[in-house]
């Protein structure tokens, strides 16, 4: 396995007079090469699935513009965060990427820790779902995975060749070879991003989704039991959040900028009620592309997605 590149790039606003009540990320954050907090972020520098998408190249600086963004977010109820550094994605050497991204996440779970993705494309999603399978492998453990996925996209695309277009389906493939149930919830999607033929494959893959246009905040009590209604029948889950599913005047640094999009606030509250559950095992935050991100905004909503289920994790709210 290729050793991660860490990144150096972890500095920020220090306010030393206001004593350890005032520390942000860039100070509780620790460069290893083994996890031994209980969370660890793993950057997927990668840009090869999103280019085999026929989309927009530049998620491959991601992970750098992310942890920018969260160097200076306050930390509240973290006491450490370790940093695993980059897996990254030689030319087009994707599917390599993906099984090393994976066997980083299968140590971090391994540890007890919960690895936090930082994207990167969205094929960073069938290297989290491997990593997760292995480590679930390890343990002899053969129990029901749930997804929860925020994308204005199924991901779910026909292809000999994997992008950013096919995790989802090469996942539910993946499971099925190996006699795992897996439970795929996408919130987000979009009628007008997604053609007949994904919705057709959708249903035959059994997948449960919401569109973007029933997201709105009177239908919050319905969309969390959706969420918990698919936390009752599984045992482990993973939470994956595709930065295309909000709106492009709030992301716009995505490989495919949303119309319409979904509220950001409603999808931290469905989130707290996953980290709450205590069946989170791997979360990930894909599509930033800071090549074409306005003042940072895409970044920041990256960063305080992550810094949201990371304290989550260690101080539930749901």
């Amino acid at each position: 396995m290729r050793r991660p590149v860490v990144r150096a790039d972890w500095s920020g606003r220090t306010d030393a007079a206001e004593g350890e009540r005032a520390r942000r990320w860039h100070q509780v954050v620790r460069p290893r090469d083994i996890a031994a907090a209980p969370v660890a972020l793993i950057g997927f520098a990668c840009d090869a699935g999103v280019v085999r998408n026929q989309g927009r190249a530049g998620a491959i600086t991601g992970p750098s513009a992310l942890r920018k963004a969260l160097a200076n977010v306050p930390v509240h109820a973290l006491a450490a965060v370790d940093d695993l550094g980059d897996v990254a994605c030689a030319a087009d050497a994707l599917e390599q990427a993906q099984a090393e991204f994976g066997e980083v996440v299968s140590g971090v779970i391994g540890a007890s820790g919960v690895p936090l993705g930082l994207g990167g494309g969205h094929e960073i999603a069938f290297g989290s779902y491997l990593g997760l399978q292995q480590a679930l492998t390890a343990a002899g453990d053969n129990g029901p995975v749930g997804i929860v996925n925020f994308d204005a996209h199924f991901d779910l695309r026909a292809g000999e060749r994997a992008s950013s277009g096919t995790p989802f389906r090469q996942i539910l493939e993946h499971a099925a070879a190996n006699g795992r149930r897996v439970e795929y919830l996408c919130i987000g999607v979009s009628r007008f991003a997604n053609t007949p033929a994904l919705f057709e494959r959708a249903r035959s893959l059994g997948v449960r989704w919401v569109l973007d246009e029933d997201t709105r905040a009177d239908r919050h009590a319905a969309l969390a039991g959706e969420v918990t209604g698919l936390l009752g029948r599984v045992r482990h889950v993973y939470l994956t959040v595709c930065l295309d599913a909000f709106p492009a005047s709030v992301a716009p640094g995505v490989s495919a900028p949303a119309a319409l999009g979904i509220d950001p606030g409603l999808v931290e509250r469905l989130i707290d009620i996953v980290t709450a559950s205590g069946t989170l095992r791997v979360a990930d935050i894909a599509e930033l592309n800071p090549k074409f991100d306005i003042d940072s905004r895409t970044a920041r909503l990256a960063a305080r997605l992550i810094a949201r289920i990371a304290e989550g994790l260690v101080q539930p709210r749901g």
